[in-house]
């Protein structure tokens, strides 16, 4: 099974680090057919979970990230 990178965002932790989360999807449906599974993991490859919406947990150490908003540059 392979993961496909579909996103990546920043999150930041209560003290202020930033952190480059990539999103990836299954390339083969789940099992229960519900659609793609969706996997997070940091650029450096340490896992993360979803927790909601924009808050995401750091399973090695368990810091809480919440995502950045997109931000959009001018042209």
């Amino acid at each position: 099974m392979a993961a496909v990178l579909v996103s990546q965002f920043h999150a930041r932790d209560a003290e202020g680090r930033v952190y480059s989360v990539h999103e990836f999807q299954e390339s083969i449906p789940s099992v229960d057919g519900s659609g793609p599974v969706t996997t997070y993991k940091l650029a450096i490859g340490d896992r993360v979970n979803k927790l909601a919406d924009n808050e995401f947990l750091l399973v090695q150490t368990g810091v809480t990230l919440i995502r950045e908003p997109e931000t959009s540059v001018a042209s």
